[in-house]
């Protein structure tokens, strides 16, 4: 079935509701959870913090720089340190934060998310709820199988009846979408209430992922209470589910409920160890954000509840002016929509609790690499919406910092660029302070690292928690791997979005919204080369400058500078079946699912996206 018509309803016009002005009166926020004094303390707090934080290293790091006069080399790097500080240094707060709630508080969890014990509760679900899976040129074997392990898992906690399925395709490959088609048509035959899955592919791709959303909002959203997105790669269990509706329907105005999002087990080398070192850093941080950032959180685009009338009343997307990279559809909806629902009088929560809740993550570096310039085009694109009308200042400043996420990576590359320059300038400089340097740069790097070492140290204080890893042995081993990894890939991320950022002044970076590649396979030195000569070009230039002017200077910089040289190896490596298989057999860089996997993850892997499907 293709459709293709959408009604279209008047933008709105007012941003705060009565009952958002009663609350407001009572001092609390809208959904009445927690008192807006409160948060407000918490934030100045993380300012001063913060501010103060900065200010000590750019004192430090000044008394480095002009210790022989200052060049305007040296205040480029000072700048450049500016635009890329601030995101490590919150990092490191937030971190800091979350470690103690989570070990230091006796209610670290009722801090931050003081809605959480209704989930728990035996309310019986009265709520519908639409869950919605978007697919555009996706493996649809694969999808419609996570889609039925949810409907299963659901239907499961004896809720399933308040639960309908929906699969909003935006497919344009022909081929692609008659098996789409057939899928659907079969699994509800299976089903027999036809109504209970609904399948829509759209012919005009308008607006992406957020406007096949929108689309369905559109059409069905008045039959609905909430809904929950998934990508053609997320899952999700019952259990998770229902209490997430629970949330919502015991406060109506939460208006998003974002769930804590994790890896799935995977046979890629890459993708393993870089979810093992996001599953450890994302409680800490997560926990720490949340308890300041309150009720204008995040919203990551699925696997988290939404109130429909309210998103499709006021969550209307602009379609950015202009025809540079930055123009046209919003890429990055989801922070956009959040800020819009805060400004309609609806909190925009997270949950950091590890419930149930997962996706898959690229296989490869260079697949790795695609996202990451999506997410960056997407970002960058708020530039044109920082002058929105009506915004909170949190959701300004939500805007503004996942621009600068972006911002700082350039001028990271800036500051290792400039390292021979400075190395020259440097030379021969009576009393210069090479012990404070040192301090500042093993100072800098233990608090860039410190979400993955708070996240090991909650692992290693929690009772039971290696275990969950497949032993203290396995998991301090991995972590030692994974902390390699994140220096090379790092330096290959950042370096990559530079040029991708470069293009974009110029007008010539633009980034396509397409199906992914999520198997694990091989990458050949032709291809991994046409992706990361430039890196290797940017390795040979800094490690040959080092070597002939400072080998003391390239020691110490070797891990933000070894991932170029070595960037075309590193993918290869990280992309081999065979290290993906071994890593799987050794349980190295294994997560908690990997050594004890849940139902819906088993049934993923043992079962066809249909129950007749294996017969024909």
């Amino acid at each position: 079935m293709t459709e293709t018509a959408m009604n279209q309803r008047p933008a709105p016009t007012t941003f705060q509701s009565a009952a958002q002005e009663v609350e407001s009166l009572r001092g609390l926020t809208p959904a009445g959870v927690q008192a807006t004094a409160t948060l407000s303390a918490r934030r100045w707090l993380v300012l001063a913090l913060n501010l103060v934080t900065l200010g000590a290293l750019l004192l430090g790091l000044g008394r480095v720089l002009g210790a022989g006069g200052w060049t305007v080399t040296d205040v480029v790097i000072l700048i450049a340190f500016l635009f890329g500080a601030p995101w490590t240094v919150l990092g490191f707060w937030n971190a800091l934060i979350g470690l103690w709630l989570l070990h230091g508080a006796d209610d670290g969890l009722d801090q931050v998310a003081p809605f959480a014990a209704d989930g728990e509760a035996a309310t019986p679900i009265a709520i519908r709820t639409a869950i919605l899976m978007t697919l555009r040129n996706e493996d649809p074997e694969r999808a419609f199988r996570r889609l039925r392990v949810v409907k299963d898992s659901v239907e499961a906690t004896g809720e399933g009846p308040w639960f309908d399925y929906f699969v909003l395709s935006d497919t344009s490959d022909a081929a692609v979408a008659a098996a789409e088609d057939r899928l659907a048509a079969q699994w509800a035959n299976e089903i027999g209430a036809t109504s209970r899955l609904t399948y829509r592919r759209r012919t005009d791709n308008a607006g992406f992922k957020a406007g096949n959303v929108r689309d369905f909002c559109e059409r069905w959203g008045d039959r609905y209470e909430v809904m929950l997105p998934l990508d053609a790669d997320s899952v999700m269990s019952g259990d998770a589910i229902v209490k997430l509706a629970r949330m919502m329907q015991a406060h109506p105005k939460l208006g998003i409920l974002q769930s804590l999002v994790v890896g799935m087990p995977s046979r890629s080398a890459f993708a393993r160890i870089f979810q093992f070192g996001m599953r450890q850093g994302m409680r800490p941080y997560t926990m720490g954000s949340a308890w300041w950032v309150g009720d204008c959180g995040p919203f990551w685009g699925h696997n988290a509840m939404v109130r429909i009338a309210p998103f499709r009343d006021e969550c209307h997307l602009p379609v950015l002016p202009g025809e540079g990279p930055l123009s046209g559809a919003v890429m990055s909806h989801d922070q956009v929509e959040a800020t819009l629902m805060r400004r309609a009088g609806y909190e925009v929560r997270v949950l950091p609790q590890e419930m149930g809740s997962w996706e898959e993550n690229p296989p490869t570096m260079l697949e790795f690499a695609k996202r990451d310039l999506r997410w960056c085009l997407g970002n960058l694109q708020y530039l044109k919406l920082l002058d929105l009308p009506g915004l909170k200042p949190m959701s300004r400043f939500q805007l503004v910092w996942a621009i600068l996420m972006f911002l700082g990576l350039p001028a990271w590359t800036l500051m290792i660029a400039l390292l021979p320059v400075k190395a020259i300038e440097d030379a021969g400089i009576a009393g210069y302070p090479s012990g404070l340097a040192a301090s500042l740069y093993v100072l800098f790097f233990a608090m860039y690292l410190s979400p993955k070492l708070a996240g090991f140290i909650d692992i290693l204080l929690t009772r039971g928690g290696t275990r969950r890893y497949g032993g203290t042995g396995r998991f301090i081993a991995s972590a030692l791997i994974e902390i390699i990894f994140a220096f090379l890939q790092g330096a290959v991320s950042t370096f990559r979005t530079t040029l991708f950022m470069v293009g974009l002044a110029f007008g010539r970076a633009r980034i396509g919204w397409n199906g992914q590649s999520r198997d694990a396979h091989a990458l050949s030195f032709a291809t991994a080369f046409a992706g990361l000569w430039p890196h290797l070009l940017f390795g040979l230039y800094i490690f040959g400058a080092l070597m002939l002017l400072s080998p003391t200077v390239l020691l110490w910089s070797l891990p933000l500078t070894a991932g170029y040289v070595l960037a075309i190896p590193f993918a290869m490596l990280t992309a081999l079946p065979a290290l993906g298989r071994w890593f799987a057999q050794s349980g190295l860089c294994g997560i908690p699912e990997d050594f004890d996997p849940p139902v819906e993850l088993l049934a993923i892997a043992n079962r066809p996206a249909i129950a007749n499907e294996a017969s024909r």
